[in-house]
């Protein structure tokens, strides 16, 4: 039990900060699109690299030195396009909570939301290299049991919980502040990315 809430409390503490992959499933939220697929999506691949990790991948960084720049330089050309996306449409302004609006279709959400898990190297440095080291003080599978139970518990909660925060963006105002913030965010971890290149 224990390492089960080692791993829960480490997960949950790695997967709070503010990033892409957060900033994409709070908007599916907001907008009621996809929210299950979404969260999902995170959760799943959160839960597959986490294993990868407590299994010992890690160690793919050392002997394959080329695959941490690559995550990197493709993560950051995704962020800074789809950051100009978001300021663009902050811009443009307009935007309003409205359940009728068209939604896009699942497999475009996917690719999106693919996109900014699997080619992010935070999450990759969060989930693999580091969960997976400090998984070695603990009974591993309890540990990896406990990290994939808090992205499910998070993801959902992301998802699912950012319909209370609907009202205030059914103004026109509110989706431009989101907007700005997430192309903000989106920016500020791609230059970091690219700094550290």
């Amino acid at each position: 039990m224990q390492a089960y809430l080692a791993g829960l409390a480490t997960g949950l503490s790695l997967i709070l900060a503010i990033g892409a992959q957060n900033a994409f499933v709070l908007k599916q939220g907001l907008m009621r699109r996809h929210v299950f697929a979404t969260c999902a999506f995170c959760a799943l691949s959160d839960a597959v690299l986490i294993v990868l990790g407590v299994m010992g991948a890690g160690a793919m960084a050392a002997h394959f030195p080329w695959f941490l720049p690559l995550m990197r330089w493709g993560g950051a050309a995704f962020l800074l396009v789809y950051g100009a996306r978001a300021l663009l449409a902050a811009w443009r302004g307009g935007g309003a909570l409205h359940a009728s609006e068209a939604a896009p279709s699942l497999s475009a959400t996917l690719v999106v939301i693919a996109a900014l898990t699997w080619l992010n190297p935070h999450v990759w440095l969060d989930t693999v290299v580091l969960l997976g080291s400090l998984s070695s003080g603990f009974d591993r599978l309890p540990f990896a049991a406990g990290a994939v139970s808090g992205s499910f518990l998070f993801f959902f909660s992301l998802g699912y919980g950012a319909r209370f925060l609907a009202p205030v963006f059914a103004r026109p105002k509110a989706w431009q502040v989101l907007d700005v913030c997430v192309g903000l965010v989106m920016w500020t971890i791609a230059f970091g990315l690219i700094v550290k290149g």
